[in-house]
């Protein structure tokens, strides 16, 4: 079978705070690429993740999910030796916190043989975030690897910053990313992330420093604020929607996700990326970073809605 989108990264059960300073969890699914593989299926692109799983509840909780999402899992392994990462999301006035069980998960064992690359053809879309290089040097080794396999077949290749600097330092932060945006046709950094790895603040600086790089197509995600989206010659400033928000984990995914879908679909990056903008809306109206995911039905009926 042929895949429009493959990613590779590493999925977390997600405990979810349900209500500010109160001991009440909703126990989830996450891991940044999982969130986007999850969303580039719901909107109807064909998927594949490539991953390690511990050989417990919780990866088989993970199989589960994604064979009923309709993703893809040849390219997922079991290790007997390691666990499935954990992390949990409190919320306060500054927003969404996160804390972490991941350290020696058995994602961060990945390495490049375990790339497959039988699934990297034309026309495909090799997926990976900034953490899935920062998880560990074998696994930002694999991320590398299957970049590189993808540009000589003719794949393409889509990156997200996602940078956490609680995994690395910044030198070595900017230096990967660096890497990996240089080899990608599509490369979704937050405003955040670029500020933060750049120097900069203004957006069109931004966005020349990501061109600068190598990346093709920048799309610059503002959250609440929409999207910069940059092809090297032309940009376009695509505002966000108001939505009854009560939890952003996972919006950046689904922008991503989304967006990567309809561009397989053969949508230009300026639709696309409209639909993923009200996607990444859509996300926000729910706990959890895939509950409320939405399908593609729901996301034209919300663009029917708000183009009235």
């Amino acid at each position: 079978m042929r895949f429009d989108i493959v990613s590779i990264g590493e999925p977390m059960i997600e405990f979810n705070q349900t209500a500010p300073g109160e001991p009440r969890y909703l126990q989830g699914y996450g891991g940044d690429t999982s969130n986007m593989i999850i969303a580039a299926a719901r909107s109807g692109a064909r998927t594949a993740y490539v991953t390690r799983l511990g050989n417990d509840d919780f990866g088989r909780q993970f199989v589960g999910l994604w064979e009923r999402e309709g993703v893809d899992t040849q390219a997922v392994g079991i290790d007997p030796a390691a666990h499935t990462a954990v992390y949990f999301v409190t919320h306060d006035e500054r927003g969404h916190q996160f804390s972490y069980l991941r350290s020696g998960s058995a994602a961060s064992r990945m390495a490049p043989p375990d790339v497959p690359t039988g699934m990297i053809v034309p026309g495909t879309i090799v997926q990976a975030s900034g953490i899935s290089l920062a998880i560990s040097a074998s696994a930002s080794d694999t991320v590398l690897q299957a970049f590189a396999d993808a540009r000589a077949a003719g794949a393409r290749v889509a990156f997200d910053s996602n940078l956490r600097l609680k995994l690395w330092p910044m030198a070595r932060a900017r230096a990967l990313i660096g890497a990996a945006a240089a080899l990608s046709d599509f490369f979704f950094p937050s405003l955040e992330d670029a500020s933060a790895l750049s120097g900069r603040d203004d957006p069109e600086a931004i966005l020349d420093w990501c061109h600068a790089l190598g990346a093709r197509v920048v799309f610059l995600k503002l959250g609440a604020d929409g999207v910069i989206v940059s092809d090297g010659t032309r940009r376009e400033r695509i505002g966000g929607h108001n939505v009854a928000a009560v939890d952003a984990t996972g919006a950046g995914d689904c922008f991503c996700g989304a967006c990567l879908a309809r561009i397989a679909a053969g949508d230009s990056i300026w639709v696309a990326a409209r639909y993923a903008n009200a996607a990444a809306a859509l996300a926000c109206t729910g706990f959890g970073a895939v509950a409320p995911l939405p399908r593609s039905e729901q996301v034209r009926a919300f663009l029917e809605e708000v183009q009235a």
